[in-house]
């Protein structure tokens, strides 16, 4: 297969070595240094794109792709929120392809299935109060992570007595905190911490008087983000639409 990459830091050369070592190659590499590349054979020839890129510029790139009748595989987040409705209509009414996640590593797709499964149990027990923490790295431009954004939507999806979700305490990379501890109590409180390299850690939690449930997800690197995204390129090459990681993982 023939990929193109939108946005070479990390992430895009550990795609790009991922994607050789399982056969494929790469024809098209787009950076912040050549965008007039959307424009080119090079380009064009792609049987997909794999964008991991800036949620400021996440939006125009897919548009740029579309153009050039190039599916799409985005990693980015942050700008769904405000181009998801418009995305999911380009891709049923004018045939466009997007296989956009949050998140594109197995175990946490695995660790998705977990959360909404325990939600439901936990429906049944309203002893328990749920919470959530997300800690990356100091260079994450976004918070809460769209990754845990995702967990705290399946999650409410799931339990009757809560009704949405509240950005609660971020710590900052110097120890400093803002935000607050305290949030209605039919609400998901979602904590955020920036330190270090962190890969991502995401934790749910649900407490009472007499204990605590506690699962978590610890990425230990990026290599497992990379695979996965490499697996949903696979994926969208022979598929249409708008695609997400429960099209590729049916659990």
């Amino acid at each position: 297969m023939k990929f193109a990459l939108i946005g070479y830091g990390k992430m895009g050369r550990l795609i790009e070595e991922i994607a050789q070592e399982r056969g494929h190659k790469v024809t098209s590499i787009i950076d912040i240094d050549n965008p007039q590349d959307f424009d080119s054979d090079a380009f064009r020839s792609s049987d997909v794109a794999i964008e991991f890129t800036a949620p400021h510029v996440a939006y125009g790139n897919c548009l740029k792709a579309f153009e050039q009748h190039v599916k799409v595989v985005s990693g980015s987040t942050g700008w769904m929120g405000e181009h998801g409705e418009e995305m999911k209509r380009l891709c049923d009414e004018e045939g466009q392809t997007l296989f956009w996640s949050s998140n594109f590593s197995l175990g946490v797709t695995i660790f998705r299935a977990l959360n909404r499964y325990l939600a439901r149990i936990m429906n049944r027990f309203e002893a328990y109060t749920p919470s959530l923490e997300e800690v990356h790295h100091i260079h994450k431009l976004d918070h809460p992570s769209g990754t845990a954004i995702t967990l705290a939507d399946e999650l409410v999806r799931e339990v009757e007595r809560i009704e949405g979700w509240e950005t609660g305490l971020l710590t900052n990379p110097d120890g400093s905190t803002e935000g607050t501890t305290q949030t209605a109590a039919n609400h998901l409180r979602l904590d955020c911490v920036r330190r270090g390299e962190v890969p991502g850690i995401h934790r749910i939690s649900w407490n009472s008087d007499a204990d605590c449930i506690t699962i978590t997800h610890d990425a230990h690197n990026r290599r497992g983000f990379a695979l996965g995204a490499v697996l949903a390129a696979e994926y969208t090459a022979t598929h249409s639409g708008f695609l997400t990681m429960n099209d590729l993982f049916d659990f």
